[in-house]
This record gives C-alpha cells, structure tokens and sequence, in this order.
C-alpha cells in the first residue's frame, strides 16, 4: 500500500509472498489467493501491496511468455494487489540446483535482469519505477581477486541492462543487494567498502532491520555511514517481529526525509501472522506520520 510520508514521499508497505515452490503461473495464482484473505480482514479495503519473491523456474516461465506477465498483471488487478518489488529467490549464493549462484557468476546478472523485465511489466499503471532486492553480492568464504573482478564486470553490466530497460519502456528499476552475516556485504564498512564504485543511481542496499540491530554495534550510525557515502536504502526488510526494529525504522523514517522507499514485512510463512504483523507495522507507520496516500498528510 502507498503511505506519504510529512516530507510528500511515497513509501511503499507491503507484505513478503513468496512464491519458492512456484514453478507456473497458475502455482502463482494460487499463491496469491492463499494471502488475500487474510490480507483483507486485517488490512481491510484498497489496494495492497505484496512482494514477491520468485522461484528460479517462476521467473524463467514468466519473462520468457509476455501473455503469461499480462495475466499475472490481471490476477493480481482482480484481487486488489500490487506489485512494486520483487525478490529473486531463494538466494543461494553457492550456486545450488535451480539458484543463479552470487554475483561473480553471468547466471546472477541474467536472473536478476529478467526481474526486472518481469517487474515492469507488473507494475501498476501509474507507477514509474519499482526495485529488486538481491543476495549481499556473495558468500566471504572463497571470496578473491577473481571473483571480485567478476563483480566488478557483472554490475557494470547489470547498471547497463537496467538503463536500458528503463529506455526502452519508460519504468525504471533499482536493485538493493542484501548485507548479512558471512556475505562479503556484511558490516556498513565493508558494504560501503565494496559498492563504492557501483552506478548509485540504480544500486544500493537492502536493509534487512533484524540482522541490522542484531549484528551491527549501532545500526543508525550503520545507516548514516552508508547514506552518507551515497548509498540509498532502497528497500527496508522487517523479517522477525520479535525484535525492536521501530527505531531503526523511525531512523530511516525521520520527519524531515525518508530514507527508504519499499518497507517490507517477511516475518511467516503463516498468511494469518504475516497480516497480522502487517497490520502492526502499518500502524507503526501511522504513528510516524504517514499516511494512505489518498489522506491529507501531517507530521507526528
């Protein structure tokens, strides 16, 4: 759903769907009408948002049939639904059966870029861009000179085909890759460290605020040093409930700016809890002065 925040931003929330064992479009379909209830008593009336995280096989049905992208648009209309981002998944570095493997290997650019194809294509109407969130670039252990040189060539590539989509059907698409423990994105130091020299227009971070809090010493600070050296937190992940993320969120959140476009709420596998949480957070966000887009806006 689309809160405006007191600046006049438009911050999208949504609900986490993944689709892993989705392997059609009617699988998908399926997947969609498992959450909609749920999603309807708890949030009630309007559009809503859902992201979803998409099987290797799902994704490669899709961008190779645009009658099947058209459809998918269509069912998720029919059901009061929106997609504005979507999540590669599952996002196993190593390269197991049916994973595009991190980002040294051509598999990871060319699933990523078929997001994006993807993406535009389920986008709502009025919407001009959306964002896809992807794996920390890759797994520490057996990182060197050779992979990283492969990065390097992989996300010029990949900041490339993103321009290019973008000229070719007017709707633009960021990525946020994904720091965590053991990736070579892991502290705001390191991530910083290794996307200094990324196309910042179209690549930044996605935050995932339980791993922040647990693992980083002081997670705003975290936040600052990375914003602070143009990284954008595209998309912010709320993936356990249990923990206090509402600080780090209000950080990113702060009545003068929003620095975060896409709050996403992955916390079960339960349609009934994930409402549930969403619900929680929404509030949350109402608390911070946002509000439905179609509401007059005030700061806290």
């Amino acid at each position: 759903m689309r809160l405006r925040h007191p600046s006049g931003r438009i911050v999208h929330l949504g609900c986490g769907l993944s689709l892993d064992q989705a392997d059609s479009l009617s699988a998908a379909v399926e997947g969609l009408d498992a959450v909609t209830p749920a999603l309807r008593s708890r949030c009630g009336s309007g559009t809503l948002g859902v992201a979803l995280r998409l099987s290797y096989p799902l994704a490669a049905v899709l961008v190779a049939d645009g009658r099947a992208r058209t459809r998918l648009r269509a069912e998720l209309d029919a059901r009061g639904l929106e997609v504005v981002t979507l999540s590669g998944g599952p996002d196993a570095e190593d390269g197991g059966e049916n994973t595009p493997g991190d980002w040294s290997e051509a598999a990871r650019l060319r699933h990523t870029l078929e997001l994006a194809r993807i993406l535009v294509d389920l986008l709502p109407a009025e919407e001009v861009r959306g964002a896809i969130a992807t794996c920390g670039l890759g797994l520490r252990e057996g990182w060197d000179e050779t992979k990283e040189k492969a990065v390097a060539r992989n996300l010029g590539r990949f900041s490339g085909g993103l321009a290019d989509l973008a000229w070719r059907v007017g709707r633009a698409v960021r990525a946020g890759f994904q720091p965590g423990p053991g990736r070579v994105l892991d502290s705001p130091e390191e991530t910083v460290a290794a996307l200094t020299r990324i196309d910042k227009d179209r690549l930044g971070v996605c935050l995932d605020l339980t791993t922040t809090i647990r693992d980083w010493p002081d997670p705003q600070a975290g936040i600052d040093r990375m914003t602070d050296a143009g990284l954008s937190v595209i998309t912010a992940l709320i993936t356990d409930p249990a923990v206090a993320w509402q600080p780090v969120l209000r950080h990113l959140l702060a009545a003068d700016t929003a620095r975060t476009e896409y709050v996403i709420v992955e916390t079960s596998a339960d349609p009934g809890q994930s409402a549930g949480d969403l619900a929680f957070v929404l509030d949350e966000m109402t608390a911070l002065g946002l509000v439905r887009e179609q509401e007059p806006c005030t700061a806290p």
